[in-house]
């Protein structure tokens, strides 16, 4: 080629010199226009990255991750999120809804190295799906709006990324819009993060006179050109000199923190060579000793060439990571990414394709994994057959013939794996630790419309539990209800909409119904004769019953008190089960007795009537009995709520928690940033996922598990019991 070519003529010269490579001459299509399409390679571990983009909703994931898949070549074209058809959101409720809502991998070669990129949802509905990115990557990418600084969102994703020590920088998106301000954002970060970002890129001007970004490291300027052209490489204004001279400045401090030697020439002479800082750089990013900041605007494709070589020659690779094992024993041990161990890999999704059917998503934690072989699957305990293995650009999957160590990618028609399996090489003594997941925090109670449907419905709620382990499904035998649970109202909706539209059920919903228990407040007694008399042998058991309140949460206890043979111990299991049924519906309310003592002292049986039969209904009876005598009371769960909202909204979430008998135990603040920690029952909750959206414009979110059980009494109780008696008429009239 004569002359200069862009960056797009020079990735298509450089597949073209591949293709041909892999291909004789002789087999060229002989066409005016070469098809450059190519078979998908494998790649060693070394030549791996991994990149989760996470943060906010609204700050730009999915537009940042559709553009550096067109400035990497992948797509000719990069499309709108309003278009419906970008590779990030390929499925119908997300073009449908214009956002993300589960995570997308693609990938781009960069400078020889091949970049997964993952483009996460925004909303805390979706969280599981960032978490297991994050699981999968060695370095995650948090987009900041430029107007409106950090978000909630990136707030909990940051500290997750802390527990996990991950490897993390920063992406300020938007530039051009006319309230942008990238030094605002850098100190909003510095605030709320308590770190020092390191630019690595640098904007040339804001809003309306946005012309690119400054690649500090490389001393370069991209230049944004005419919509659908990549950035154009020039060199830096003088009237940005002085700033990119003191942001590499920054860069040779951040290098001087890789390892000591490289402090101990900083210190000396204040400064690094080329090599050096590369080194430092690299070292110090795997180490999480700085986070490095980056600046752009993807819809004008402006800030993107000067990311992806920061990844590729700078950003950690899956050597310098770590993963974790249980061993058989439960002990957790750290294992590193290794290509020279044996074949051992972690489920981390599952998903369903119309066309391809069941997809098991891997991160290979060592070793490597070839198509057409047999792996065994920990888990299970059961050899697995692999067939064909695929890497995914969006929806598209292109077949590969193996996968290395580090890499992430998709085995086809599985018949054993889900998420969370250990695969690996032989019968493995360990497993992978499963996703660090939170639990559901909003449930609703589900039946399909026409009963004919209810295990075709009960069938496909299975598996949404297999595809998002943030999703869960149970039978509960107690309210006999269907609950199904999620991170959220809307992660909730979209689940019942998508079987509704797909598979024509209707489906029916209401709030479930609480699982409230009964106990006793003091000590009682009762004795019970049970006799019967029908011809032949008859039915005789007599029991005395002494019953005491137990501590919260120390559960049943049963004491076997009998001397002298009153009731012989061939009748005592019997005496247990009729205890057993007593307790499992109360005297209140028909909710279940917990925290009792019960002790039988005394008896009295028959040497022919006698059966385990007369006293198991006998007990039952005598222990309703001292219960009515007993001061029973009801109990109702309380749940620990942690709620995460602006500061300009703590007064009024605390107020409506104290309307919900809550009881405030902790508040704490950073960087604008409100966490409220509080108990409150159960039943106030059941909708709060709703209430809390409309208290805080939708922006606040919160976590919940249950604690302990606590006593409520009056118009709570009498209600709860009024309830119960409704729901009890219901069923017999069914």
């Amino acid at each position: 080629m004569r002359g200069k070519c862009n960056l797009t003529e020079f990735s298509l010269t450089i597949r073209l010199v591949r293709y041909i490579m892999v291909y004789p001459l002789k087999t060229l299509p002989v066409c005016r226009h070469f098809p450059l399409k190519e078979p998908p390679m494998s790649y060693t571990t070394e030549l791996i990255k991994n990149v989760a983009i996470a943060g906010h909703g609204g700050t730009g994931k999915t537009t940042l991750f559709e553009h550096l898949l067109f400035a990497g070549g992948v797509i000719p074209r990069a499309e709108t999120v309003e278009s419906g058809k970008t590779v990030g959101d390929a499925t119908p409720e997300e073009i449908e809804r214009k956002i993300s809502i589960h995570a997308s991998l693609a990938h781009v070669e960069r400078n020889g190295k091949k970049i997964n990129l993952f483009d996460t949802p925004g909303s805390s509905d979706f969280t599981g799906d960032v978490i297991l990115t994050f699981r999968a990557s060695e370095f995650a990418l948090l987009t900041v709006d430029s107007r409106a600084g950090v978000q909630i969102e990136t707030i909990k994703l940051w500290r997750n990324l802390e527990n996990r020590k991950k490897p993390r920088g920063i992406f300020i998106t938007k530039l051009d819009d006319e309230r942008a301000d990238f030094n605002r954002a850098l100190a909003d970060i510095k605030e709320k993060f308590k770190t020092d970002p390191v630019p690595f890129t640098l904007p040339m001007g804001s809003g309306a006179d946005y012309k690119g970004v400054i690649d500090v490291l490389n001393a370069k300027a991209y230049l944004v050109q005419g919509p659908g052209t990549l950035e154009k490489e020039g060199p830096i204004p003088a009237e940005y000199q002085e700033a990119a001279a003191a942001a590499r400045e920054r860069l040779i401090e951040a290098a001087a923190e890789g390892d000591d030697s490289l402090m101990e020439k900083y210190i000396d002479k204040g400064s690094l060579d080329a090599e050096e800082m590369h080194r430092g750089l690299i070292e110090a990013l795997a180490e999480h000793k700085y986070v490095p900041a980056f600046a752009g605007v993807a819809l004008k494709d402006s800030g993107l060439i000067s990311f992806l070589d920061f990844v590729a020659d700078l950003g950690p690779d899956p050597r310098s990571a770590r993963d974790t094992a249980v061993d058989a024993g439960g002990t957790e041990k750290e294992v590193s990414i290794d290509p020279d161990k044996p074949f051992a890999a972690l489920v981390i999704k599952t998903s369903y394709d119309q066309f391809s059917g069941k997809l098991s998503w891997i991160k290979v934690i060592s070793g490597r994994l070839s198509a057409e072989s047999e792996a065994f699957n920990v888990s299970e305990n059961k050899k697995e057959r692999i067939g064909k293995l695929y890497t995914a650009q969006g929806k598209k999957l292109e077949e590969i013939k193996e996968l290395y160590a580090g890499d992430v990618g998709i085995i086809a028609k599985s018949a054993t794996c889900k998420t969370n399996d250990t695969l690996s090489a032989g019968d493995a003594s360990f497993n992978f630790l499963h996703l660090r997941l939170p639990e559901p925090v909003h449930s609703v109670a589900v039946n399909a419309a026409a009963k004919k449907d209810d295990d075709k419905l009960g069938e496909f709620l299975l598996r949404a539990t297999e595809e998002d382990k943030t999703f869960r499904y149970l039978f509960n035998a107690e309210t006999k209800e269907t609950v199904i649970s999620g991170m959220g109202e809307l992660h909730v909706n979209i689940i019942l909409d998508k079987i509704k539209q797909n598979q024509k059920i209707e489906v029916e919903t209401h709030i479930p119904h609480v699982a409230y228990r009964e106990t006793i407040t003091k000590k009682a007694g009762a004795e019970y004769t049970h006799k019967k008399q029908t011809g032949g042998h008859g039915q005789y058991g007599k029991v005395v019953l002494e019953i005491a309140p137990r501590g919260r949460g120390e559960g049943y206890q049963f004491v076997n008190a009998i001397f002298g043979g009153a009731v012989p111990k061939n009748y005592i299991p019997g005496v247990e089960k009729g205890i057993a049924e007593g307790m499992a519906r109360g005297t209140m309310a028909g909710y279940p007795v917990v925290d009792v003592e019960v002790k039988i002292v005394d008896g009295k049986y028959h040497p022919v009537d006698s059966s385990e039969l007369s006293f198991k209904l006998a007990s039952r009876n005598a222990f309703r009995e001292a219960m009515k005598q007993a001061a029973p009371t009801l109990l109702e769960p309380v749940m620990n709520l942690t709620v995460f909202v602006e500061e300009k909204y703590l007064g009024d979430v605390m107020s409506d928690l104290s309307g919900k008998r809550g009881k405030i135990q902790g508040q704490d603040s950073v960087g604008g940033i409100g966490e409220i920690r509080a108990q409150v029952p159960q039943a106030e909750l059941l909708r709060y996922s709703i209430d809390l959206r409309s208290i805080t414009s939708g922006t606040g979110s919160f976590s919940v598990e249950f604690d302990h059980y606590a006593p409520i009494s009056g118009r709570i109780a009498e209600d709860v019991i009024k309830a119960a008696e409704a729901f009890k008429i219901k069923e017999e009239e069914e």
